[in-house]
This record gives structure tokens, C-alpha cells and sequence, in this order.
């Protein structure tokens, strides 16, 4: 196996910065390191490299540590003290234990001494990459698991969740913010994480920060991030989800001072950490979602119109449950197979009298108030009283006869129309007579089974 074999997969996504005043050093390490990463720039001297990380952002610096006008090592303790966050490795031909602890102390990942091989170096890469990696996946991982954040995929084929789906596979390979809308309970998180995953993105973090959950004197500092009493950066959300995707929820709710700072990350797209020096360039994918009156908001001065207008670029409006009510079978029978499963307890069975009351029903909860009814009714061994039923029809008979099936799209349109039978005759495109002779059949059925 070459050492592009082993180490090129692990390296692909790197930008990398090489800092060395030998020229003949930079060119072998740009030939070597150009095929494996994916941006690799050069600096001759300290100040040419603080320039360019004003200028862009890298992951990792390759840094001889002699050079003319000061060390390796002490660019790197100012650019700490300015807001440095890239990885750094350290190549050099003197290793001695006082600069291995002048080393650790900068804050260097690890060191190469000269000469070395093409497998040396780019081994180190790959170890310094993969402990940067896990360390953000594992705080990214965290979050995830204390938000108890919902995964899954948008399920259900009502025509109104197929139009959500033809607008996120329009959005997804394009860099354009999204405002996801909708009542509570909708699944807009879940939208917003499968636009995510249909992009070019997919394999970069989804951080999803509730604006609402985030004291006011923190969300800046836990957003932006912030340089340390010891002069390194703490990384926020927007540096850990780089090159990925932020979703920002319940942004009516977001604090005046973090509507402007977002304003200007929306703009620019560069933050600026508490206490740094230094502005950090950063490529995000920005996502949005409200519950609110945004418009109302603003003409009541709680949102800024100009933020408004940059995150208002293309919404997506979140379908409420009973305006997709077909797909209620399909979603209660994953959620009781999901709930089954995670709490180690029998299912319930969604027989075909549960499942009629569970689509009449109004669900002014919408999806989550679905599923929380489905784990509360696992735990307790019964469904309520108002959804239990004594159907003898159950499991797959149950959700897949088109006579049931009919039956409950027929008597929801009814509800709809408030028992009107003349209008749910035209919304479904048959006759009065049609209806009258299937609800008398149905209404036959029950009193047998009575």
C-alpha cells in the first residue's frame, strides 16, 4: 500500500500551511502534500504566515521552527495570543527535551525531526487530523445526545410533505440560507438535517443550536468562542460546525446582541472569538427556523429587518399534521416499533379502530405530539382511553386495506367539512350518494362488531 493509499482518504478535506524559510523544503512538501489535501499554501518567513492566516483559514501548519526574525515556536505563542486555531506540527533538525516542552506548552501536536520520510509526515498529519476529528465529534456528540436531538428521515407520502421534499432536493446543492416555518411539533429540525444530508455537506457536522435554550450572557461566547486565560482558543459552534451546516432554531427568540454579531458572520463570513485579535474565516451552510410571526417581530422591533431580509432568502413552511393526515398510520407504526425497541418493551397493537381515531384526531401538537402519545401509551401498556380501540382488524390488515384506508381519509375529509356531506362529496371528487352509502356501510359494521 503507498502512502497516498493509507493516508489520502484521512487528508482530503485538509487545508494545510507550510511555514519554512528553506525553499527546497516548502517545494517537497507542497509536491507531496498538493494530490492528498485539499488546499496547500506556502509561507517563506513568520510574517508572510501571519498574513496568510489573515487571509483564510487553515486546519493544519507545518512549521520549521529556525527561521531568520524568531522561531517557529514563538509565531506560534502570538498568533495563540491573536486567536490561532489550526492544528500545528513542528519539523525540525534540533529536538532537545527543552524544546519538546517549550512545544507542548505552545500548544504543538506533535513534531518531526529532519530529515524525514514522506510516511513520517504525513503519518503525523493523519494523527493530528484524526485527535482534532474525534475531539470535535466527541463535544458535536454530546450536545446531540443532552438535546436528545430527533434523528430520522421526514416520513409520510401526503402530496403536502412531497412538495417539502421537491423544495429540499431543489436547496440542497446550493449554499442559499433557508428559513424552515411552521407550527411547533412540525419537524422542521428534521427537514433542516435532511437538506443537510442531500448536500455536498453531508459528511461535515450538523450543529443545531435552539436560541431560546442559551443564556443571553453565553450564547455569544458559545457561538463564537473565545481565547482562554492561557491564550488558546476555545472554539465555538460556528468553528465546530465549519464546513458544514448551522441551524439556528426558534430564532424570533435570539437576544439583540447576537442578532447583530450574526448579521455580520451572514455578510462576511468570518467570526471574531471573544479576545482574539484576529477575524476567522469560516464556510457554513445557514439553516433557520421559527414557530413565530417573523414579519410581526420585526414591525415590533424584536428582529432586525435587515437580518430578516438576509435569513428570508427561501423558506420553507413545515406542514401541520392534519393537513397531512395520511401519512398518521405510517408515522404511528414507526414510532411504536422505535419505542418498542428502545425502552425494551412490547408494542402496542394499532388495531383498525385506534387507527381511525388517531387520524380523525386534530393533533394541534403535530408529529411530536404524536410520538410523545405513542411512547407515554408503551410505557403504560394501553393507549388512552379516547384512542383505544377494540378492533379486531390489526397490524399490517389494518394499515394496508383499502377499504380501511378509504374509510379513514373519507371520515377525516368529513371532519373537515364539519360533517357536511355535500362538500365532502366535492373535496373528494364523488358523488353524495357515494358517501352516504359507505359511512351507512361503516356505521353497519360497527354495530356488528358492538
Amino acid at each position: 500500500m503507498t502512502a497516498r493509499d493509507e493516508y489520502g482518504g484521512r487528508l482530503a478535506g485538509a487545508q494545510v500551511l507550510v511555514i519554512d524559510d528553506e525553499p527546497g523544503m516548502r517545494n517537497f512538501l507542497v509536491k507531496t502534500l498538493g494530490p492528498r489535501v485539499k488546499r496547500v499554501a506556502e509561507a517563506a518567513s513568520p510574517a508572510e504566515a501571519t498574513r496568510a492566516l489573515d487571509a483564510a483559514h487553515f486546519d493544519l501548519v507545518i512549521l520549521d521552527n529556525i527561521m531568520p526574525g524568531g522561531t517557529g515556536l514563538d509565531w506560534v505563542c502570538e498568533q495563540r495570543r491573536k486567536g490561532f486555531f489550526a492544528d500545528t506540527i513542528l519539523i525540525t533538525a534540533y529536538a532537545d527535551l527543552e524544546t519538546a516542552i517549550a512545544a507542548l506548552r505552545a500548544g504543538v501536536s506533535d513534531f518531526v525531526l529532519k530529515p524525514f520520510r514522506t510516511n513520517q509526515i504525513l503519518g503525523a498529519m493523519a494523527r493530528t487530523l484524526d485527535r482534532t476529528h474525534l475531539r470535535r465529534d466527541n463535544v458535536l456528540l454530546r450536545r446531540e445526545l443532552h438535546a436528545g436531538a430527533g434523528l430520522g428521515k421526514l416520513l409520510g407520502a401526503s402530496p403536502a410533505l412531497g412538495r417539502v421534499r421537491g423544495l429540499l432536493d431543489r436547496l440542497a446543492p446550493l449554499p442559499t440560507p433557508v428559513l424552515f416555518t411552521g407550527e411547533s411539533g412540525t419537524g422542521k429540525e428534521l427537514a433542516a438535517r435532511q437538506l443537510h444530508a442531500l448536500s455536498d455537506r453531508a459528511e461535515k457536522p450538523f450543529v443545531a443550536v435552539n436560541c431560546a435554550a442559551i443564556a443571553v450572557d453565553r450564547i455569544v461566547r458559545e457561538l463564537f468562542g473565545a481565547v482562554e486565560g492561557d491564550g488558546r482558543l476555545k472554539p465555538g459552534l460556528l468553528l465546530l460546525a465549519d464546513g458544514g451546516t448551522l441551524f439556528l432554531d426558534e430564532v424570533a427568540q435570539m437576544p439583540e446582541v447576537l442578532q447583530a454579531a450574526l448579521l455580520r458572520v451572514l455578510e462576511d463570513q468570518r467570526i471574531r472569538p471573544e479576545g482574539a485579535e484576529r477575524e476567522i474565516p469560516l464556510n457554513l451552510r445557514f439553516l433557520f427556523a421559527t414557530n413565530a410571526d417573523l414579519p410581526r417581530a420585526v414591525d415590533e422591533g424584536r428582529f432586525r429587518a435587515d437580518l430578516f431580509h438576509r435569513i428570508n432568502v427561501m423558506q420553507i413552511e413545515m406542514p401541520p399534521l392534519r393537513d397531512r393526515s395520511e401519512d398518521i398510520v405510517e408515522l404511528a407504526a414507526l414510532f411504536m416499533a422505535q419505542f418498542s425497541t428502545l425502552l425494551g418493551m412490547p408494542g402496542l397493537a394499532l388495531d383498525a379502530e385506534t387507527l381511525l381515531k388517531l387520524r380523525r384526531y386534530a393533533w394541534p401538537g403535530n408529529v411530536r405530539e404524536l410520538k410523545n402519545l405513542i411512547e407515554r401509551s408503551v410505557i403504560l401498556g394501553a393507549f388512552p382511553e379516547e384512542f383505544a380501540g377494540q378492533g379486531a382488524v390489526t397490524g399490517p390488515r389494518a394499515i394496508e386495506d383499502l377499504d380501511l384506508v378509504v374509510q379513514r381519509h373519507v371520515l377525516h375529509v368529513l371532519d373537515l367539512c364539519g360533517g357536511n356531506r355535500a362538500e365532502a362529496a366535492r373535496r373528494l371528487g364523488v358523488s353524495r350518494k357515494t358517501i352516504d352509502r359507505k359511512v351507512a356501510a361503516w356505521s353497519d359494521r360497527a354495530e356488528e362488531a358492538g
